[in-house]
């Protein structure tokens, strides 16, 4: 039987047959910088798996943050990370959402056969680390990576490799494309809300989300909208606040509208802080005009960070809880201590 060496993208060869060289958007440091500039479609070897592994061609993928870190080369260069861990290529394919067909298994994978439509999610670990192997969280382990950040052959390819654990049946009713959007940012939601007792989204609490129309945002509104919170929205622009309604926010807030964001000031810099304390309390009255009452947020969903954050601690209710994934606008995220521990 005669192999296809490589196909272009889009056409499908016969499945389980595995072509020895695929197509990638892929990532090498000497193009660090801008993600248009440094994402490039090269040819590499179609990557076989192991043991435990999986390989999936890929229908459709989906973009994260993290290939904007991948591909800026920092806070982590990708690349030297994992070549210090002992891996040899010398380029990154970033990706870290996908949905796709199973082309082939290794070895004592049970889980998925070929043909199997899948989706996947992003936790990789060593299955032998004896934190896990001692009943606790995989994803908090000492050998827990994200695939298609941490690891290589993320799904912005014609075919990814994953470890078999990672799949699961693809939801019949989406389409490839949206089967592709909700992993990374649903699973990531659903822990924020969930996985912190007892700080779980409860039945009327109020919760702050930020970036309400985002990938993460917009998980979060359903999440709590299903578990009968109030999720309240921050946005930028109205049409994207009225996004957030539809999927059911109880309202939203236009950050645009204020301008206190930033690194805190000084406490002993009176005009300054002055400034700043206006802002915060403008945007938690703008909330409780949301909520047609006054009303602190029990959990504030976070992930912008540095520009973020203060006001976010402002505005939390005493006893509530501010659970944050990510840093996109900044890592600096100083805080006024009085408000952890007068409100714990």
């Amino acid at each position: 039987m005669t192999v296809v060496e490589l196909t272009d993208v889009g056409d499908m060869p016969p499945v389980g047959e595995v072509p020895p060289r695929m197509r990638a958007q892929l990532i090498r440091p000497e193009r660090y910088g801008d993600p248009v500039q440094a994402f490039v479609e090269e040819i590499v070897e179609t990557p076989m798996p192991g043991p435990g592994e999986a390989l999936v061609y890929v229908m459709a993928a989906g973009v994260n943050y993290n290939n904007v870190w991948a591909a800026l080369g920092r806070p982590v260069d990708v690349v030297a990370q994992r070549q210090r861990a002992g891996e040899t290529e010398a380029f990154h394919i970033g990706g870290s959402d996908a949905s796709g067909v199973v082309w082939a298994v290794g070895e004592g994978v049970t889980n998925v056969r070929v043909g199997d439509h899948v989706v996947a999610h992003c936790g990789v670990w060593d299955a032998a680390d004896p934190w896990i192997t001692g009943g606790g969280d995989p994803i908090i382990a000492s050998s827990a990576r994200i695939w298609g950040y941490e690891t290589n052959w993320g799904s912005f390819a014609q075919f990814t490799r994953v470890q078999a654990h990672q799949l699961l049946p693809k939801p019949a009713n989406l389409s490839w494309a949206a089967a592709a959007a909700y992993m990374l940012v649903g699973a990531t939601a659903y822990r924020m809300l969930n996985g912190w007792p007892p700080h779980t989204v409860r039945p009327g609490d109020v919760v702050l989300v930020w970036g309400g129309s985002g990938g993460l945002g917009s998980q979060a509104v359903q999440i709590a909208r299903a578990k009968g919170a109030v999720p309240v929205a921050v946005t930028s622009g109205q049409e994207r606040g009225e996004f957030a309604v539809r999927l059911g926010a109880r309202g939203y807030i236009d950050r645009r509208n204020f301008d206190h964001w930033g690194v805190i000031p000084d406490w002993r810099d009176d005009k300054a802080f002055g400034a700043w304390m206006s802002g915060a309390r403008a945007f938690g009255k703008a909330l409780w005009d949301v909520l047609g009452e006054r009303r602190n947020p029990r959990i504030v969903f976070e992930h912008p960070g540095e520009e973020t954050i203060p006001t976010s601690i402002f505005v939390c209710d005493n006893g509530g809880m501010v659970v944050i994934c990510a840093g996109t606008t900044g890592y600096h995220a100083a805080v006024d201590l009085r408000y952890l521990w007068m409100r714990q």
